[in-house]
C-alpha cells in the first residue's frame, strides 16, 4: 500500500498522569466539548486521543494519553509506552496529578520524566476553591519550574494554564490559520476483536493504536490522517460493538455510543467482518444504522488468509450475504487481511469509488427523463394507474437524497420504491451507495 501519514505541524500538548487523576476531563475542557470519555473507572483512556483545538488563538494539537500505571500485565505497560513516547515528542507536556493525594505512581512518574523537566507543567487537578491552593504549593517539592493549581471539572484557572501553555510555545511561528481541506472521513466499525486497530495502523504506518487481544481495547475514537492517491483521508478507529444486552459497564456504553456516533462524521463505513465468523445479526443491525443515515458502507470481511481455500470462495460468501440481508444486496464485499497487509489497496479504492458516488448529482432534466422511462415500463401499482409522479429532483449530495412528488400518496405501496432506488442505481451510475427517497405531494400547478 502506497500511502503518507500527514503528521500535524501545530505545536503537540501532551496530557500525562496516573489513572483517575482527570486526565480526560482536562483534555475535554480545553477541546470545549466531551471529546474524550471520563468515568470513575481506572484506566479508562488508553490509546492516545488527540484533537487540534485553539488556544487563544493558537492552533495546537492536544493529545490525551493512558494512564500510567505500575501493573506489568502486557496491556498497561503498552500503554505506558505509548505515554512516554507521546511526552518525548511534545512540545509541552502538561503532567496531572491529584491534590489530595499522592501515589507510589505518581512518585514514580515523575522520576521517569526527569529528562524532560524544561517542556512540563505540573498540574495540580481538584483544587476546586482557594482554601486549597496549599496542595498546590506542596507541590514544589517534586522539582518543577512551573506549577499550576486548576479544577479541570470546574474550569478553576483554566486561563492561567493556558497562558502558561504558551508562554513555551513559539507563538511567532505557530499557524493562526484555519483548516479547510477537503477530505475523505472514513470510519472503521464493526464487533470486538475484528482486526480494526490494526487495519488503522496499517492505514497510518504507525503503531497509532493499541493492539491487543483483549476485548475491548480501543474505547475512545482514535483518528488520524494519510494520503491515498492524491486524497486526504481522516480516518477513526472505534471501540468494538456488541449486543446491547452484553455491555454491562459504564464505560463500554459510552465508547459503543461515542462508535455510533462516529457514523455523523463520516462519509463512508468500513464495516470490518471476521470472515471465519461471518456476518451476524449485529454486524446487519450496525450496518442499517449507516445505510439509514445514507453513508457510504463498505464490508470488509477480514482475516480472510485464515480460511480454507475453496474455489469462488469470495463469489459463494458473497452471495450468502446477499441471500441472508437482500438489503444490503448493493455493498460492496471485500476480502482482507489487515495483519497481512493483503486487500488494503483494494480497499481504498473502493472507499474513493464510493465517495465520487455520494458525491455525484444529476440534473434535473436528466433524472425526470428516466423517471418517465421507469414508471412507463412498470407503472406504480394500484386502481386504474392513477397515481403518477409528476416531478423528481436530487436535493443534496453525501447522503444522496431525491424527492419525488406525486399526485396522490394514498395507497402508495412502499415496494415502489424500492424499485426506483434500483433503477437509479443502474441507470443513472450509483451502484454501491444507499439513497434516500422521499415522497411528498405536488402542489396543485404541478399536478
Amino acid at each position: 500500500m502506497i500511502s503518507s501519514p500527514i503528521k500535524t505541524e501545530c505545536p503537540r500538548i501532551a496530557i500525562l498522569g496516573r489513572p483517575n487523576v482527570g486526565k480526560s476531563t482536562l483534555f475535554n475542557r480545553l477541546v470545549g466539548k466531551r471529546r474524550a470519555i471520563t468515568d470513575a473507572t481506572p484506566g479508562v483512556t488508553r490509546d492516545a486521543v488527540e484533537k487540534v483545538c485553539i488556544l487563544d488563538g493558537i492552533k495546537v494539537l492536544l493529545i490525551d494519553t493512558g494512564g500510567f500505571t505500575l501493573t506489568k500485565d502486557d496491556l498497561n505497560q503498552q500503554v505506558v509506552k505509548k505515554s512516554l513516547q507521546m511526552v518525548k515528542n511534545a512540545d509541552v507536556a502538561l503532567l496531572l496529578c491529584d491534590a489530595h493525594e499522592t501515589t507510589g505512581e505518581d512518585l514514580s512518574f515523575v522520576e521517569l520524566l526527569r529528562p524532560f523537566t524544561e517542556k512540563i507543567i505540573l498540574v495540580v487537578n481538584k483544587v476546586d476553591d482557594p482554601i486549597h491552593d496549599v496542595y498546590v504549593y506542596d507541590k514544589y517539592k517534586w522539582g518543577f519550574k512551573t506549577i499550576v493549581g486548576i479544577s479541570a471539572e470546574h474550569g478553576r484557572n483554566m486561563e492561567t494554564l493556558k497562558k502558561q501553555i504558551l508562554s513555551l510555545i513559539d507563538t511567532e511561528k505557530a499557524d493562526r490559520s484555519e483548516v479547510h481541506e477537503q477530505e475523505i472521513k472514513l470510519s472503521i466499525l464493526g464487533k470486538p476483536n475484528t482486526g480494526k486497530s490494526t487495519l488503522l495502523n496499517k492505514f497510518l504506518g504507525e503503531e497509532k493504536a493499541i493492539v491487543s487481544e483483549v476485548p475491548g481495547t480501543t474505547r475512545d475514537v482514535i483518528e488520524g490522517r494519510f494520503i491515498y492517491k492524491d486524497k486526504l483521508f481522516r480516518v477513526l478507529d472505534t471501540a468494538g460493538i456488541r449486543r446491547k444486552k452484553k455491555v454491562k459497564e459504564a464505560v463500554e456504553y459510552y465508547s459503543v455510543n461515542r462508535a455510533i456516533g462516529s457514523i455523523e462524521e463520516s462519509d463512508v463505513v468500513c464495516m470490518l467482518v471476521d470472515a471465519e465468523q461471518g456476518l451476524t445479526e449485529q454486524d446487519k443491525k450496525i450496518c442499517m444504522l449507516v445505510i439509514k443515515k445514507g453513508k457510504g458502507l463498505i464490508l470488509a470481511l477480514n482475516k480472510w488468509d485464515l480460511l480454507k481455500k475453496v474455489p469462488n470462495q469470495l463469489q459463494a460468501y458473497t452471495d450468502r450475504i446477499r441471500f441472508l440481508f437482500p438489503v444490503m444486496d448493493f455493498l460492496p464485499v471485500l476480502p482482507l487481511s489487515a495483519k497481512q497487509e493483503s486487500g488494503i489497496d483494494s480497499l481504498l479504492q473502493t472507499v474513493i469509488k464510493v465517495w465520487n458516488s455520494l458525491n455525484r448529482r444529476v440534473e434535473t432534466a436528466l433524472l425526470n427523463k428516466y423517471v418517465g422511462e421507469w414508471t412507463s415500463t412498470y407503472p406504480i401499482p394500484g386502481k386504474k394507474g392513477r397515481m403518477k409522479i409528476r416531478y423528481a429532483t436530487q436535493v443534496s449530495v453525501n447522503p444522496l437524497r431525491f424527492v419525488f412528488f406525486l399526485n396522490s400518496l394514498q395507497g402508495y405501496p412502499q415496494s415502489y420504491t424500492q424499485y426506483l432506488k434500483n433503477r437509479i442505481r443502474k441507470d443513472l451510475g450509483f451502484p454501491n451507495v444507499p439513497l434516500i427517497i422521499e415522497l411528498k405531494k405536488a402542489a396543485r400547478n404541478q399536478l
